[in-house]
């Protein structure tokens, strides 16, 4: 079964991150053949490449400028002209609104990747819902719920991403090493946020608590990922003032976008991302519970399928006081996050083991789409 795969290719973040696991692990569903068109080249192209899979530039789109969308499509005609694809997936509303129209038209089998809620659909999602799919895919049982509102009667299946982290052989070199290159001691407690530098991904509330614990020693944050927008970039700018108004900027590393994240967490002893807005799944939390770290986030969103007692703690929104506590707590028990550790991986191995769900999403689409 040919698969071909479209997404934006601008920015990265966990749909590209799941791109690149499709695109590396494609031995475990050796009936799936997975392929892409990206509208933009960037670091997903570069790492679908590097992967060796093939990856089809349907040109830069603007919605706004008509004649850019006509050439994009003309071009997915040609591939698909081609290459004879079995079912064509989309993974975003935006995409969705560009290709839909033009995959229908060519007679091929239509998926949507759900990677997010819809509960209050844009003018663009409700265009884009003009073209309904044979079958649509939730990264979650929350995603899933908002579903029927684009696309009423349209068979939804809930499947998780397949999550796989490569750590380190030598992870105890690796600690020692990144440690030594971000200037952090090794006996220091380190909490790693990776994730995009948008608001609702929660590092304001996370140095709101930080800030409750200045005056306790031996913890030093990293907060991993790059402005990739205007946006991010004040954003950015907002969450280091607030650092040095909080008296914790000299024990928060603010180390931009990284291309080796498992190395970070194989260098780290506790994974926070606290969202004041829900996150429709979470890879970040399951890598961080591949690598063996607890994770502590907030109750809200997608977490709250993945994190339990056995791996981590969840926290009310919006609550710094609650979140200090619970990281205060791990900092002073080295017992208790080696435990929560140790669940965290069998965790992460139930909820999101390649070897499971990634022939599960070949069945899901050859029998969605039938």
């Amino acid at each position: 079964m040919r698969v071909l795969h479209l997404g934006a290719g601008n920015l990265f973040g966990g749909v590209e991150t799941f791109f690149v696991t499709l695109a590396k692990l494609r031995h475990l569903a050796p009936d799936m053949e997975p392929e892409f068109g990206l509208c933009f080249r960037g670091r997903l192209w570069d790492e679908l490449t590097a992967a060796g899979v093939p990856v089809f530039d349907l040109g830069e789109v603007r919605v706004s400028r008509p004649w850019t969308v006509l050439r994009a499509r003309k071009r997915l005609r040609q591939v698909m002209t081609e290459r004879r694809f079995d079912v064509v997936v989309i993974h975003s509303g935006w995409v969705q609104l560009v290709f839909a129209p033009e995959v229908r038209r060519n007679g091929v089998r239509l998926a949507f990747f759900a990677h997010g809620p819809t509960d209050r659909p844009t003018l663009l999602d409700r265009w884009a819902a003009r073209t309904r799919p044979d079958v649509v895919i939730a990264n979650s049982r929350f995603t899933a719920t908002s579903v029927p509102k684009l696309f009423p009667g349209v068979p939804t299946e809930v499947m998780y991403l397949p999550v796989q982290v490569e750590l380190p052989a030598d992870r105890d070199g690796t600690r020692a090493a990144v440690r030594a290159d971000l200037g952090t001691p090794e006996s220091a407690v380190v909490i790693l946020t990776a994730c995009r530098l948008e608001r609702w991904k929660g590092h304001t509330l996370l140095f709101a608590a930080l800030g409750e614990l200045r005056e306790l020693p031996g913890w030093v944050s990293w907060i991993a990922g790059g402005a990739q927008r205007p946006s991010e970039l004040a954003y950015l700018n907002e969450v280091k003032g607030m650092a040095d108004r909080l008296g914790v900027a000299d024990r928060v590393r603010f180390l931009g976008q990284r291309s080796d994240v498992p190395r970070l967490l194989a260098a780290a002893d506790i994974h926070c991302q606290p969202n004041t807005g829900p996150e429709p799944f979470g890879i970040t939390f399951v890598e961080a519970l591949a690598a063996g770290l607890p994770v502590v986030t907030t109750a809200i969103g997608g977490a709250m399928e993945i994190i339990d007692d056995s791996c981590g703690q969840l926290v009310p929104p919006a609550d710094p006081n609650a979140l200090a506590k619970a990281l205060h707590r791990l900092f002073a028990d080295g017992e208790l996050r080696r435990a929560l550790g140790a669940g965290g991986r069998t965790r992460a191995l139930a909820l999101c083991d390649p070897a499971t769900s990634l022939p599960r999403l070949a069945t899901a689409l050859r029998e969605g789409v039938a």
